[in-house]
Parts: C-alpha cells; sequence; structure tokens
C-alpha cells in the first residue's frame, strides 16, 4: 500500500524540482508518474530529441528516493507530426477530422500512426529502458477518452474489410450471419462494406457490433505495439494502463491481457455528476460521491489482469479536489480524499496515485485542483494524503507491513460477471431509451455492496470455482461456454446463478438467440421469454414478495412461460417478476434497490453466504485478516465487524467522512 502522484516538470521552472522532490518524498509519496503528454518536449522537431531536461528531472526524482512511473507520449503527437499525416487523424461521424489543439488526435486503425507511436516508444524505451529510478511503465493516457475509439477514417474502413475478411471468410457467410437479405443489404465482396455510419436510419445492428469489435481489436493491437517494445528494452518493470470510470467502448479484458497491473482514474465526484444517477442522487452524493462508484471500478480492474499477475491494479489518478471536466464540479468535503484513498487499499491497490501534483494555472485543465495550489502552497488533498502516508505507516499498513502479502488477495465469494460484447449488444439495440446497461449492472452491484458482500467483478472467461454466488445483471449474449460452467459449478454444490433480464437474448451477430431467450441460459433459469417491454419514465411495475414486501420494477418488464421455475415475486397482475429453478434464480425486469437485495438476501442464503442489513452509506471490505469501515453518510453511525477486532484505526463510532480498520483474530 504505496502513495503516488501525477507531476508534469516540463510545466514548472526547474528550479522548483528539486523542492517538489523533497516535498514528494516528505509526505510519503513513493511513485511518480511522469511525461505522457510531453512528446513536443522530447521531440521537438522531427527525429531531434531534446533528453536532457528529462534526464535531469529523472535524476531529481531518484535523488529523492522516489520512483518513476515512465509513459509512452503518444496520446498527444505534435503538430509537426499531424501536418507531415493528416491522414492520421481520427475521423467522426459527421466526416470531419479530429484535428490537433488538445489530445488524443489520432485514429488507432492508422498505419503510419503505429509506426510513428512504435518509434517514439522504442526511443524513451531505449533510453530510460534500464534506468534505475523507472519502476514501470504506462502505455499513452485513457485509450478512448473523449469517445475517440471508434474512428471512421479511411484506414479504418480498410482495416474493417480485413478484420471481416479474415472472420468471415467470404462475403456469403457475412451475408447469412448478419441477416443481409432485411432490406436488400446484401454485399458482393467485402470491399463494398463500409463502416455504419451516416445511414438515413438506424444502421444494421450485427453491422455495427462487428464494428465495435473490430475499432476494440485496433485498441488492442496498439496497445501491444507499445508492450512488446517496453517489454524488450525494459525487462522486469511492471507495464500498465489507466483505464477510465463506466467506459465501454473497448474490451478492457483483452488490452489487459498484455499488461502486469491495471490501473484506474477515479474521479467519484465527477462520475457522480455526469453519468446515470438520478438527480435525488446526485444532489444527496455532490460533495462525497456515491460511494459504490469508486468500489465498482476498483472491483472491475482488479479482475482485470490474470495468471501470475492476478488481482494486481493501481488508481493512477486519485480525484485530490474539485476537477474541471463535468457538468458540475463541487468540492469534495474535507476528509473524502483520505476516504477515497483507503477505500482503494481496502479493495487491494497497490498504489493510490493523485493527480496532480500542483494545480495548474493554465491551459485546459486550469481548474481542475491537485495537491497543491498553483502557489505551490498545499491544498486540502495534499493534507489528506499526507495524513493517509502518516496512517500507513502507524497502523503498519505499508508496503513492509503486515497486510501487503494481502494486498492482491481476493475474499469475495461472490463474481459480477461483466461482459464488453454484452454491453454493446445492448447500447446498439437497447429497445428502451433509458436502458443503461451499464446502469442495471452497477444497481446490482451496489445492493450487493449495501448487503455487506465483497464482490470480483470479471470477464465471462473467468474461473468461477471459487464463488458461491454468480450474478449475471446484463450478460445479453448467448453463451454456450458460459452456461456449461455454470452449470457444472452448481451441479459440484450449492453455488447459485442470478440472472438479470435479458440474459442469453442475443446470438453472435446481434439476432435472437435459438428457441428464444435465454437461449443457452435457458436450462439453467427455467423459463422462456415470450415478450419484452421498455417501460418509459415513470411507468414502474409493483412486485410483492413472499414475506408480504413489495419493491417495484421499472425500464424494462418480459413475460415468460415457466419451464420448471417457480414463482418467487409476481407483478400485481400475477405475472412472475423473479423466479427460481434450482440453484438459478431469473429478474424477469429491472428491480428498483429493494428488489434486488431481497433477490440477492434470498441467493445469498441459498448460496451460505451470510448478508448484513447496513447502515445507509455505510461500506466494509474485507481484505485479508482486515476489515475497512467506511461512512459516506453525513451523520455518525456505530459500527464494529465482531467482537474478536482489534481497532487499528477509527472507532466503533464513525463519523461522517469517517473510516475503521479493524484487524480480524485468526480464527474468523
Amino acid at each position: 500500500m504505496q502513495l503516488g502522484v501525477c507531476y508534469y516538470p516540463e510545466q514548472w521552472p526547474e528550479e522548483w524540482w528539486a523542492d517538489d522532490a523533497a516535498r514528494m518524498a516528505a509526505m510519503g509519496i513513493r511513485y511518480v508518474r511522469i511525461a505522457e503528454f510531453a512528446w513536443s518536449r522530447i521531440e521537438p522537431t522531427p527525429g531531434e530529441f531534446d533528453w536532457a531536461w528529462l534526464d535531469r528531472s529523472i535524476a531529481t526524482l531518484h535523488a529523492a528516493g522516489l520512483r518513476v512511473v515512465m509513459c509512452t507520449p503518444t496520446a498527444t503527437p505534435p503538430k509537426w507530426l499531424v501536418d507531415s499525416d493528416p491522414a492520421m487523424l481520427a475521423v467522426d461521424a459527421n466526416g470531419q477530422a479530429r484535428g490537433f489543439g488538445s489530445r488524443r488526435h489520432y485514429c488507432f486503425s492508422s498505419p503510419s500512426y503505429r509506426a510513428q507511436s512504435a518509434r517514439i516508444t522504442e526511443a524513451v524505451a531505449q533510453r530510460y529502458g534500464q534506468h534505475p529510478a523507472v519502476a514501470a511503465w504506462q502505455t499513452d493516457n485513457e485509450y478512448g477518452c473523449h469517445l475517440t475509439v471508434l474512428s471512421y477514417s479511411q484506414a479504418a474502413r480498410q482495416g474493417f474489410r480485413a478484420w471481416l475478411q479474415a472472420k468471415y471468410i467470404t462475403v456469403d457467410a457475412l451475408n447469412t450471419a448478419w441477416g443481409n437479405v432485411f432490406w436488400s443489404q446484401e454485399y458482393r465482396s467485402f470491399d463494398e462494406i463500409d463502416p455504419p455510419v451516416g445511414t438515413v436510419t438506424e444502421a444494421h445492428p450485427a453491422h455495427r457490433l462487428d464494428y465495435r469489435r473490430f475499432a476494440s481489436d485496433e485498441v488492442v493491437a496498439f496497445n501491444r505495439i507499445q508492450t512488446d517494445i517496453l517489454r524488450q528494452h525494459s525487462p522486469g518493470r511492471d507495464v500498465t494502463h489507466n483505464f477510465m470510470g463506466f467506459f465501454t467502448e473497448f474490451d478492457h479484458h483483452d488490452v489487459a491481457a498484455d499488461l502486469d497491473v491495471a490501473t484506474w482514474d477515479s474521479y467519484p465526484l465527477g462520475f457522480t455528476q455526469d453519468f446515470f444517477l438520478s438527480s435525488l442522487e446526485k444532489q444527496r452524493y455532490a460533495r462525497t460521491g456515491h460511494p459504490d462508484i469508486p468500489a465498482f471500478h476498483h472491483d472491475l480492474y482488479r479482475g482485470l489482469c490474470t495468471g501470475a499477475n492476478k488481482g494486481r491494479w493501481w488508481v493512477m489518478e486519485q480525484q485530490p479536489g474539485p476537477v474541471n471536466w463535468a457538468q458540475w464540479n463541487p468540492a469534495p468535503l474535507d476528509g473524502m480524499v483520505r476516504l477515497w484513498t483507503w477505500q482503494a487499499f481496502a479493495h487491494g491497490a497497490e498504489v493510490v496515485s493523485y493527480f496532480r501534483w500542483r494545480q495548474a494555472p493554465f491551459a485546459q485543465e486550469q481548474m481542475h485542483a491537485g495537491l497543491h495550489r498553483p502557489d505551490r502552497s498545499l491544498d486540502q488533498g495534499g493534507l489528506e494524503a499526507t495524513q493517509v502516508a502518516q496512517e500507513l505507516l502507524a497502523i503498519g499498513l505499508a508496503a513492509t507491513g503486515d497486510a501487503a502479502a494481502n494486498a492482491s488477495a481476493s475474499q469475495a465469494r461472490v463474481a459480477l460477471v461483466l461482459d464488453y460484447p454484452s454491453l454493446w449488444m445492448a447500447q446498439i439495440q437497447p429497445q428502451g431509451a433509458d436502458y443503461n446497461p451499464m446502469e442495471i449492472t452497477f444497481r446490482a452491484y451496489s445492493a450487493l455492496r449495501q448487503l455487506g458482500l465483497d464482490v470480483d467483478i470479471v470477464s465471462s472467461r473467468a474461473d468461477l470455482k471459487s464463488y458461491a454466488l454468480v450474478v449475471l445483471p446484463a450478460h445479453l449474449r448467448e453463451d454456450a461456454a458460459l452456461a456449461a460452467r455454470l452449470a457444472a459449478l452448481q451441479a459440484d454444490g450449492t453455488a447459485q446463478a442470478v440472472f438479470g433480464p435479458r440474459a442469453g437474448a442475443k446470438n453472435q451477430a446481434l439476432s435472437f438467440a435459438d428457441g428464444l431467450p435465454p437461449g443457452a441460459f435457458a436450462a439453467l433459469a427455467g423459463v422462456r421469454v415470450q415478450r419484452v417491454s421498455s417501460l418509459p419514465p415513470g411507468v414502474v411495475d409493483a412486485v410483492r414478495w413472499p414475506d408480504g414486501s413489495l419493491s417495484s420494477n421499472s425500464h424494462w418488464r418480459e413475460d415468460v412461460q415457466t419451464q420448471g421455475a417457480q414463482a418467487l415475486a409476481n407483478f400485481d397482475d400475477g405475472r412472475p417478476a423473479v423466479l427460481r429453478h434450482g440453484s438459478s434464480w431469473y429478474s424477469t425486469g429491472w428491480p428498483d434497490e429493494a428488489g434486488w437485495k431481497q433477490l440477492f438476501t434470498r441467493a445469498a442464503a441459498a448460496a451460505g453466504l451470510a448478508t448484513q442489513d447496513l447502515p445507509e452509506d455505510l461500506r466494509t471490505s474485507r481484505l485479508g485478516n482486515h476489515v475497512f469501515v467506511q461512512n459516506f453518510s453525513s451523520s455518525t453511525v456505530h459500527y464494529a465487524p465482531v467482537n474478536h477486532a482489534q481497532c487499528l484505526l477509527g472507532a466503533r463510532e464513525l463519523a461522517p467522512q469517517g473510516l475503521a480498520i479493524w484487524k480480524l483474530s485468526p480464527s474468523i
């Protein structure tokens, strides 16, 4: 458990560098990320490199005992490169080149830009790959930020045609798979196929889905060029990339297959304001952020790396104060930067790195706070980062402490399956304007956390053998392999599976699954879906549970024919809202919070898992033999995990934005 910071020596007077480095070390910072936007300073003119300033800045950080996370600068190609090769630019859906003047102005499919990316990556890796200060590498920065995954350039057009030919072999096979007989959309050759953009009305859904798959594969290929070079010239050092929140434009599991550590950029207040929360939730959590938004992503990114690196993840950018990019940018309450930091450690983060060391007084991000103000004075975020560093040392949870071995160990018995192709399917054909697959996934996750359950968010290919409860809130893709593994898991014990609506509804070409939904999951769920309805805002159906309690259903509803399943809860018209079939549970609609909690409480009990009725906005996380208790509410809360526990930090009484850490006895 260590702290880091993002630093831009090229943006500050060189006479400040040594003082900055000394203050970082004194604050408790151990990792410093640099140079992800520095291409124009590294190579000010084509082929002429200026390494001197970067050599000196790295030497200064190294002299202070700091470890450098070196970045490839490919997120911001310089003006001279764009002018020499305008075809490298991405093209938007309106045919407009996404020009120079901000960042991420390149097309993943451009062969010339891939070559330039490899060239600058190799130059930086050769220069610093063996430097003793360089402990890790970051590729590029925030792939896809500003909606830059999908490009409609000529390079993307040609790349898509080649991708389709490799997948389908013959155009007749493609026509059949897509169902191109509809509306006379059949093709005679792959060379006739354009990107699915600019059509009169909705482009063919299978066409759009394959374009999403192609674009995702382009991100994977682009990233792999860099990881291969970095491993060649800097062996033994971790390679990472910083992912984003609620971002689904490419398959993160595929990109992470080439990484040692997954990292992500955590901005709880910005995500609270900009995404799907209700207006009341945005007001309620304006200064704290929704408590489950950081946790959801912590568990998502902890689940990306597999094999020898299983569970390894960092926060590369932690919000330290108000940001600049959300619709509204409130300042966090005092104590929230500390609480967010500890929340990340509670979910297994190896490093929490703050963005940024000092607020910039110029350019696009000048309103984005740092640990310091532009005048070099310490801001509130810096005070709280210092406090966390002191607490880590005081209670023995720093990198040399007794919990270090548990930093990446998952104690979760609950797996939530997140499948990017399924998300794309729902986004392409939502059927209802407000059907958001990430929202229903998040709502299910939040209900699990409110019941005190730790959760691993995993891919559809993950090994599920260690889980007692597997939840699939939005798995639209028919997945016979996953269905077989779930059936085997249930046959071996008491493992339970919970399916959300639309499960298994679509085949790989975004057509109806064979035999009607839920397709390959039908034998497990014991139902067949007869008809679906998307519900407009304000249309809510009551759901009655066996104990007489009520919940509600919105957004989506299905009428099902039971094939062995028994209704557990019903709508007022008597039709099933939730059904159980052996060890499987199926929701025919979009439950509210109470509905999810009713369903998960029963499924968890059947799986042998104990749930808790946690106080509102209180969250707990277990990491090894430590329990972290976090109070996101505006009220004082009394809570202790068990009687046989030692309180390392805090107390049973948690103030608003308060934290307690408990060490359990070995027998618990």
